[in-house]
């Protein structure tokens, strides 16, 4: 898929969700107003059908005026002209809630305008047949200004009992929450595919590159070979059959590379764990890696910092890893290039630092450069030989021996590569 299709998936996709959920939002909290309104509703006709009711036992006359105030959302009072009886008082409010289905819990409390203070309250569950009285303190229900009796009704869960009945409303806001999480998984599924195809077209480009310089070398050279008067030159015989061996040797480790990430995606890589020294191994790949730094006119150090520097773990991949940072140190470098390598011990283990003057790493690609076929773009994806294969093979092989390895690097300061192997 091109680039602007995708492009063009991921930015209609978006409005269209952004879309659905607005309008989504928009009508639940409708529906969720609507529910409320009808709420205080019918609490408002259920509270005023109780103080009537409460007026007939008590032999008194009905108030003229209106006696319900909603004081919060969730908080009513109700005025009345006498003493009022708990018991009846909470046989009224249970009949009359009950009769509106309004099956929510709730506290209530008593004021006596004598005392001048609460005097009762009780917390009612309208899904128990039992209550527990219990005495209200002053500060649990909100007094009046009034010289009135008045009782309070409070109901502490009534939003989560609204959005409770709003069953089709809670459904199809569930549905569109998984909507949205198989769309971003979507999206992050078809990002990583398009990213994956970038890689691997880059991979095979440059693998194309790889081969084919080789190949020509071989071709040309064995053109001359055949040659008849080539018998008459040994000399150059001996020339273009040591280039021949050379360019050979280059094709053959082109492709252990590359099946060496086979067997590591198989999981298929033997580990042969023996008692190696960290310091032989360095000092070994060093002198293999000498003469092409000397042709640079590079130079490279190594201080022995660690007293203790035999540590168990594979020799091959442990040389490799060493050569593999200190050939991408010589390949990074545009100058003359300059690597410096120290060894100490920590409490478990030891710690290999490897600094360089290369072209350095910028801070966003810190994360992608451990990464598979990645590779620092440098303005020509040719510039410098590769397949993106070291540093993820580097990683691979640290984590394998339950070692770590570290970036610190920013662009024309060079990198510094801080390497930790446990002893065991």
């Amino acid at each position: 898929m091109k680039r602007k299709a995708i492009r063009l998936v991921v930015i209609l996709g978006a409005i269209s969700i952004i879309g659905i959920t607005v309008i989504q939002v928009f009508w639940v909290k409708r529906a969720f107003d609507l529910k409320e309104t009808e709420f205080n509703h019918n609490v408002n006709i259920a509270l005023k059908n109780v103080v009537e009711s409460l007026c007939q036992y008590n032999g008194t006359d009905v108030p003229s005026t209106s006696v319900v105030d909603q004081v919060s959302s969730n908080y009513f009072t109700v005025k009345v002209n006498n003493m009022i009886s708990p018991e009846v008082l909470e046989y009224y409010l249970k009949a009359e809630l009950g009769k509106r289905s309004l099956s929510f819990d709730f506290e209530y409390g008593i004021y006596d305008c004598s005392d001048e203070q609460m005097v009762f309250g009780n917390h009612v569950s309208m899904t128990s047949l039992e209550s527990s009285p219990e005495k209200i303190e002053k500060a649990d229900f909100p007094d009046l200004t009034t010289n009135n009796y008045y009782f309070g009704v409070y109901f502490p869960q009534k939003e989560a009992q609204l959005i409770s009945n709003m069953g089709i409303w809670t459904f199809s806001s569930i549905v569109l929450l998984v909507v949205l999480i198989f769309f971003a998984y979507a999206m992050f599924v078809i990002l990583k595919q398009k990213r994956l195809s970038e890689v691997q077209r880059d991979f095979i480009n440059n693998m194309t590159h790889e081969f084919k310089t080789p190949i020509s070398t071989i071709a040309v050279s064995a053109e001359v070979l055949q040659h008849p008067d080539i018998k008459e030159q040994p000399e150059r015989l001996r020339n273009y059959a040591g280039i021949i061996q050379t360019e050979n040797n280059r094709l053959k480790k082109q492709v252990e590379r590359v099946l060496q990430m086979s067997l590591l995606d198989k999981e298929k890589v033997d580990i042969k764990r023996e008692e190696v020294d960290i310091h032989k191994i360095l000092t070994d790949v060093i002198q293999t890696m000498d003469i092409n730094i000397k042709e640079r006119n590079g130079k490279i150090s190594f201080l022995k910092k660690a007293a203790k520097s035999t540590v168990t773990a594979d020799k091959l991949h442990m040389t490799n890893i060493f050569y593999n940072l200190i050939d991408n140190a010589v390949k990074y470098c545009k100058s003359m290039p300059e690597i410096e390598i120290v060894t100490q011990n920590l409490k478990s283990g030891i710690e290999i630092v490897l600094k360089d003057n290369g072209i350095g790493i910028g801070k966003d690609e810190h994360k992608k450069i451990f990464s598979r076929f990645y590779r620092v773009s440098t303005g020509n994806v040719h510039d410098v030989k590769g397949f993106g294969l070291g540093l993820n093979y580097v990683k691979t092989m640290i984590t394998a021996h339950h070692g770590q390895i570290s970036l610190n690097s920013s662009p024309g300061r060079g990198s510094s590569f801080k390497i930790f192997l446990p002893f065991r």
